[in-house]
């Protein structure tokens, strides 16, 4: 019976994620907040989304100006929820980028024109050459955080996401890898244990912060990181396929901008 399933498996399309079919949009997960069309009349002066938003990622500039820090944002829904119909859960959870700058987007009556990324620095490109091909090892550091990311890496080496098959793999120690992963907002005791891990791997090398709290700090003070980091992955905890569709993007093989991505989701016909 066995060798007969074992036979039915072989003609049976593969449940292994195929990355160049992915979307950045998921029905079925709430995602970041966005304007509506409702907003184009203006955001009023309730301010509600600022004022209850536990992160503080939302800042009402003007009745007519809404600035939201992505990098910040936990997709709670509570700013969606005390909203009176000008904000919505999109389901847009590629919330990653190589800047900080470019997870903070500024709307102006519902609208905004997304900002091109700037160019990587001279070891991120000798960085993206080295692992374009083989992939890249790292070395996971939880920096005071709540493990909901390290459940997430965990589960990115699964048969589904397989982060394996684009040569990524979690070593135990920093000696042996090309980057350090971290999760949590740095506090003062991990200030130490994350800086000596990447200080020990060779270069070119790279710093992810994963997850917003590593990102932003999250309802926690940031702490004292090594260096500002190569990449940035927000979600509390950011999905496994967000993650490994970010490696990939910081290796070259996946082309990305967040803030172009996140403009042709709003505004398809434009």
């Amino acid at each position: 019976m066995r060798s007969l399933l074992e036979i039915k498996n072989l003609f049976l399309p593969s449940q292994v994620m195929n990355w160049k079919k992915t979307s950045p949009v998921h029905a079925k997960n709430r995602g970041i907040p966005v304007p509506t069309s409702k907003m184009k009349d203006g955001c009023g002066s309730c301010r509600a989304c600022e004022t209850d938003c536990p992160i503080g990622s939302m800042k009402v500039i003007s009745e007519t100006e809404l600035e939201i820090d992505y990098g910040a944002c936990i997709q709670c829904g509570v700013c969606v929820s005390n909203c009176d119909g000008k904000l919505k859960d999109s389901g847009f959870v590629y919330v990653f980028s190589k800047h900080r700058s470019a997870l903070k987007v500024k709307f102006t009556n519902g609208e905004f024109v997304p900002e091109p990324e700037p160019e990587d620095s001279p070891e991120m490109k000798e960085f993206r050459n080295l692992t374009y091909k083989r992939g890249f090892l790292y070395r996971e550091v939880a920096a005071a955080g709540n493990n909901s990311v390290e459940c997430e890496l965990n589960a990115s080496f699964n048969s589904v996401f397989d982060s394996e098959r684009e040569g990524v793999r979690c070593v135990a120690s920093p000696k042996h890898a090309d980057a350090v992963v971290f999760s949590g907002p740095v506090s003062k005791n991990m200030e130490g244990p994350l800086a000596d891990a990447f200080s020990v791997i060779a270069s070119p090398k790279a710093l992810i912060a994963c997850g917003t709290e590593a990102v932003s700090g999250g309802m926690f003070p940031m702490g004292k990181r090594p260096k500002e980091p190569d990449l940035f992955i927000a979600g509390d905890p950011p999905r496994p396929d967000v993650v490994i569709q970010a490696f990939r993007y910081l290796m070259g093989r996946f082309s990305f901008s967040f803030q172009e991505a996140l403009h042709k989701y709003m505004f398809p016909a434009k």
